[in-house]
């Protein structure tokens, strides 16, 4: 069956003219439209319900997905998006993945059939034939924060690998040679990207990371204290740990300050957390964090957005991360 790109391939035209074309849009002069017209009827194109969720007139809304809104860093990302979309005119209806794949296709389909002018989704699988679909049929798409392989469209993310890098060293430096982390689950593209930079970290410091060193969560506060339990109980305790993201590490503090016994942070355990939270300098010991650009992650991501609805052409961006070194990381008090 033809796509949207095939059409834009036969009449020499971008795909985001095939969509005005097809939309009616006034912007598409009457040459484009006969040509685009012609090859739409040569390849037999039929737009199905993705494509005639493109409207003839634009409504001044975007649609905003995004993973788990219980966890800070898609509240501040998502107000990041409303407070750019505002800005420029546009309103945002936002929806709540809850990590869960069926609910992320739930709230696509619900805001393609609302007239949404555009998408912006922070991918619960790497993998969603409805996402995908819509940006081959010429629906406006950016994806934030965590990639999703078979959907053609730009994304901006977030790189934490000189963090990662920093954060190693730094460890590595103040004595630390067992280092573990508790990631996120296989299938998010971030809870992977950050186990590989941490790794690649490891491995230029000639140290292992060995499969009994790597424990898996979910990135809710739950299973990082389920992870934490697992790794106090095991037969050798690290001396320092990487939790890779804000909410499991909440769950594995919770455990530490529960349990009797605990090791002391820093002496015992080294602990650090890929993404920063306003209250980890308010702890005692302060926690060392790798700080994401969250507020510019949703600016840029709405931006590109708009650049999509314009007809530009958008590639995609990385953003550095920072390491906010704090006293969870210090050398220990007797060396």
């Amino acid at each position: 069956m033809a796509t949207i790109k095939d059409v834009a391939r036969a009449a020499n035209v971008s795909t985001a003219s095939v969509s005005r074309v097809l939309a009616g849009h006034p912007s598409a002069s009457d040459e484009m439209r006969e040509r685009v017209l012609a090859v739409v009827r040569d390849l037999g194109f039929h737009p199905n319900a993705v494509a005639r969720s493109m409207r003839t007139t634009g409504t001044k809304t975007v649609g905003l997905v995004v993973s788990d809104l219980l966890n800070p860093f898609f509240t501040e990302l998502a107000r990041a998006v409303e407070d750019t979309a505002r800005r420029t005119g546009y309103s945002v209806i936002v929806g709540n993945a809850d990590e869960d794949p069926a609910q992320q296709d739930h709230y696509i389909r619900i805001l393609l059939e609302r007239q949404v002018d555009g998408l912006i989704v922070v991918p619960t699988v790497e993998t969603s034939p409805l996402l995908k679909e819509a940006a081959e049929r010429g629906h406006h798409v950016v994806l934030v924060d965590r990639p999703a392989a078979d959907v053609d469209a730009p994304i901006v993310l977030a790189d934490g690998a000189a963090a990662i890098d920093e954060l190693v060293d730094h460890l590595v430096r103040t004595g630390r040679r067992d280092l573990a982390i508790v990631t996120g689950p296989d299938h998010a593209g971030t809870s992977r990207e950050r186990l590989v930079a941490f790794r690649d970290a490891l491995v230029r410091h000639g140290l292992p990371l060995g499969e009994d060193r790597i424990w898996h969560g979910n990135f809710r506060a739950d299973s990082g204290r389920e992870a934490f339990a697992d790794l106090l109980g095991s037969a050798k305790v690290p001396d320092a740990v990487l939790v890779a993201n804000g909410p499991m590490a909440l769950g594995a503090l919770q455990l530490l300050a529960e349990r009797s016994g605990s090791p002391a942070i820093p002496d015992d355990l080294a602990l650090a957390v890929f993404d920063d939270m306003p209250w980890f300098s308010l702890l005692r010991p302060t926690l060392t964090a790798i700080e994401q650009p969250t507020a510019r992650l949703g600016e840029r991501a709405m931006q590109m957005l708009l650049a999509l609805i314009g007809g530009e052409a958008v590639p995609d961006e990385r953003l550095a991360c920072r390491l906010v070194l704090r006293e969870s990381t210090n050398p220990r008090r007797s060396e």
